[in-house]
């Protein structure tokens, strides 16, 4: 495992290393091309004020760009990492969850109504969480005390490997250096670890009490069991603000306004719900890892679960930096500064055509 973490940070680091050649070369290039386009040209959206306002020509240069910073920003390596971290980030994770939400519920109901939260990835897979969220559930020491209040806090601090990974990942689909203090930046990654966990156990809260209000509220015994799976569609609007503001804060930049940040990350929700659903479907009728990899067969499904995941977040996080590079307008919270003085360089630069007029 030391092995493993050693190769993943060795390929992390040339790849940010090559990312930043490539930026630094870039910079004057764009900065030039930025002069030389019309920040009235309407027909490619250089004057939005918002994506809506992006015609279809825009958009063609929006999805070639897209395309084009897939692969130089080397996503596919750039999620397997985070897909990596994670892993490593995710029983410590269970072990902060299963202490807070503890705190309020049963161990068996945490357990049920993970199970059901979790429903979407592959069986053995899922029945692995479970598995491991019941003997971290099952285990002494559920009291108040220092020592609970102390495990807690390394529960998330050791989970904050998979926040770090992401806010990483962050900064390369933003073209951004990462030049926070090591206090503001693990301060950023408590919080968004923090966040995740207290945005699973209000998933898992609403998976539970939708159904008893419902309940009784005075309604017809047939609409009773529609109006329950309204949660969730009220889960995914969820995931979308937190994945927006996770675009919004993650990266080390100026803020982007809400409006620059909500279609990636509507993008990546549905992305994530498909493909979500795609490869539990693929694992459980056409691949068999447990076959292929034997008792690590639940692990590298789980694995390539999260890679998918990272896969489709980071792309969302594409989609939101190529909209802010299609308009010369400011998309940050500046509130009208000038080019180059915004603090983003998606914001700071504007993309280059790639469609013709």
């Amino acid at each position: 495992m030391r092995g493993l973490r050693l190769l993943s940070l060795s390929v992390a680091t040339a790849l940010v290393r090559k990312h930043r050649q490539r930026r630094t070369s870039e910079s004057a290039n764009d900065s030039q091309h930025a002069q030389r386009v019309s920040t009235d040209d309407g027909r490619r959206g250089r004057d939005a004020d918002k994506p809506a306002q992006i015609p279809l020509a825009g958009w063609k240069d929006v999805f070639y760009r897209i395309k084009d910073e897939v692969s130089e920003d080397n996503i596919s390596v750039v999620s397997a990492g985070v897909a990596f971290y994670g892993l490593l980030a995710l029983i410590p994770a269970l072990a902060a969850l299963a202490s807070i939400y503890g705190l309020v519920v049963s161990p068996s109901a945490v357990q049920s109504q993970f199970a059901n939260l979790i429903g979407i990835i592959p069986e053995a897979s899922r029945q692995l969480l479970i598995d491991q969220l019941a003997r971290i559930s099952s285990a002494p020491n559920t009291n108040l005390g220092l020592t609970a209040v102390g495990s807690l806090l390394l529960a998330l601090l050791s989970a904050m490997k998979g926040a770090k990974a992401l806010i990483a990942a962050a900064n390369i689909t933003y073209d951004e250096r990462e030049h926070r203090g090591f206090i503001k930046l693990n301060i950023a990654a408590f919080m968004l670890t923090l966040s995740g966990i207290l945005f699973t156990i209000l998933a898992l809260g609403l998976i539970a009490a939708f159904p008893i209000i419902i309940g009784y509220m005075p309604l017809p015994g047939g609409l009773q069991p529609g109006l329950a799976l309204l949660r969730w569609p009220v889960l995914a609007v969820l995931l979308i603000v937190g994945l927006a503001a996770f675009y919004r804060f993650a990266p080390n930049r100026t803020n982007a306004k809400w409006r620059w940040v909500t279609w990636g990350s509507v993008l990546a929700t549905a992305l994530w719900v498909i493909g979500s659903a795609l490869f539990s479907l693929y694992v459980s009728h056409f691949a068999n890892y447990n076959k292929t990899y034997g008792s690590l067969g639940a692990v590298v499904g789980l694995l390539m679960w999260l890679y998918l995941s990272a896969y489709v977040i980071l792309l969302g996080a594409e989609m939101n930096a190529e909209m802010e590079h299609q308009t010369a307008r400011d998309s940050t919270i500046c509130n009208g500064a000038p080019i180059g003085q915004r603090g983003a360089y998606v914001a700071d630069t504007i993309g280059k055509s790639k469609t013709k007029r």
